[in-house]
């Protein structure tokens, strides 16, 4: 069955390469919601029905369940099948990245990966699908492949030619129209100690609004419009930023913006993107590794691979539990793997390659896109010298009150320090709001000054 995978990746791979540009046939459309699922995915099970069908995923919220209660799990009774650890995990080599193998190797006495049923359960609402078969009909890159047109709401290109469609389908995902979020992150020590930095965020995604159009889009040149304050320590605390994606990002780059609570001013922040380090973050994570990977792709090139069959973090809903402490989670070289579930499923495979005219300190970027949501779940980052430096992993869930399938939260791990980055600690917050309604004023340059004098 490997064997078989392996060969698909490569014809597709070879098609892809072939023929990047080229626009779904009517034959390729008509299979969106029959053979394959609205965003694309193969909705038929695998062989030998490990991966089951996909069913419509998660269409309805468990009962109790309100708007502002973190997520239940909805499947309590499931117990692992197996798990993986540093003593078999090479008998399961074809279903791992090279990060994953790596973390075994780097913590052989304690990482570990729980195995469970696979349960498709991504699902978005139905006027996604519908946005989803009429992008498919029209979208297009621009700019060589560093913006889209044509395209608005749904996933742009659910049957991909290239790699830049796949990594576009990420970055233009749904995830509601706006959605504030209150939580943090923690960069771990290689000793396991930590300090919890404090977020404010609220994230205006003009791309899904439900009014949207192609034509205004480009028009207005904004896919998302992002804020950040900083709530905690007090040493950090009303540091702000903002950020205007840009649909064209080489005709007009990303706008971005920071509020310095010392100076007391709000300043221009042409360098937040690319390899920047991240707010807050330790060195630990780069500007484009926020959300697994956003900004504009054009420093890389990008090879659609195929699909393969890889074992992810899914439903963890055990992880987003508010019932959870921060210190049950955060643990030294990685986060608790009790609190972890990991299911087989299949992912696109995009290989990112550094231009010889661009510098980045990511030489390479493997990433692993789950068919069945675009959410980028696995990433290999590799250093100039090939050698494989870092891997990110999305531990998602379906906020079903969307509905949309989305990271938890999100760990990027340095192999080279034993350190690691959790990003998306809400357990003791509120859990994220997908019903407020910003307004384009509330994402101004005056804004972020009145946000971050708070």
């Amino acid at each position: 069955m490997i064997k078989k995978l392996g060969l698909l990746a490569a014809s597709i791979a070879f098609v892809c390469t072939a023929s990047s540009f080229a626009k779904v046939t009517d034959a390729e459309l008509e299979k969106l919601g029959n053979e394959l699922t609205p965003l694309g995915a193969e909705k038929a099970a695998n062989v030998d029905g490990s991966i089951p069908a996909w069913n419509g995923g998660i269409t309805e919220v468990p009962a109790g369940f309100k708007v502002g209660d973190f997520h239940p799990d909805p499947f309590p009774e499931d117990k692992p099948l197996f798990t993986i650890t540093a003593s078999n995990y090479s008998d399961y080599s074809e279903l791992l990245s090279d990060g994953q193998k790596a973390l075994f190797a780097a913590y052989p006495d304690s990482f570990r990966m729980p195995i469970y049923q696979t349960r498709r359960t991504a699902s978005n609402p139905q006027f996604i699908y519908d946005a989803t078969k009429k992008n498919a009909q029209n979208a297009e890159l621009l700019d060589g492949g560093n913006g889209i047109k044509g395209a608005a709401i749904g996933i742009p290109f659910p049957i991909p030619k290239s790699g830049l469609e796949a990594i576009w389908n990420h970055t233009l995902r749904y995830r509601g129209s706006a959605v504030q979020r209150n939580g943090g992150q923690a960069a771990v020590t290689a000793g396991g100690d930590y300090n919890v930095i404090g977020f404010d965020e609220i994230l205006l995604l003009k791309y899904s609004e439900n009014d949207m159009t192609p034509d205004r889009l480009l028009e207005e040149n904004v896919l998302f419009k992002f804020k950040q304050s900083v709530t905690s320590p007090a040493r950090l605390a009303g540091t702000a930023l903002l950020v205007h994606e840009t649909v064209d990002q080489i005709k007009e780059p990303r706008q971005a913006w920071t509020y310095n609570t010392g100076q007391r001013r709000v300043r221009r922040a042409p360098n937040i993107a690319y390899d920047a380090p991240g707010t807050a973050a330790d060195g630990l994570r780069t500007t484009d590794d926020f959300d697994m990977f956003n900004g504009s792709p054009n420093r890389y090139n990008w090879e659609l691979k195929g699909k393969k069959e890889l074992f992810i973090a899914y439903n963890s809903y055990k992880l987003h539990s508010d019932k959870v402490k921060y210190e049950e989670i955060l643990q030294t070289g990685h986060i608790n793997p009790d609190l972890t579930r990991y299911e087989k499923h299949r992912v696109w495979v995009v290989e990112a390659t550094l231009k010889d005219e661009f510098r980045h300190i990511y030489q390479k970027r493997v990433f692993y896109i789950d068919e069945d949501s675009w959410q980028v779940h696995v990433a290999d980052m590799y250093d100039n010298r090939g050698e494989l430096y870092r891997v990110a992993l999305a531990y998602g869930i379906n906020y079903y009150d969307v509905p949309t399938h989305w990271s938890t939260m999100d760990v990027y791990h340095d192999l080279n320090s034993r350190r690691y980055l959790a990003l998306g600690l809400d357990n003791e917050e509120r859990v994220y709001d997908f019903t407020v309604k910003p307004s384009d004023r509330d994402f101004t340059p005056q804004a972020l000054r009145r946000e971050g004098k708070r």
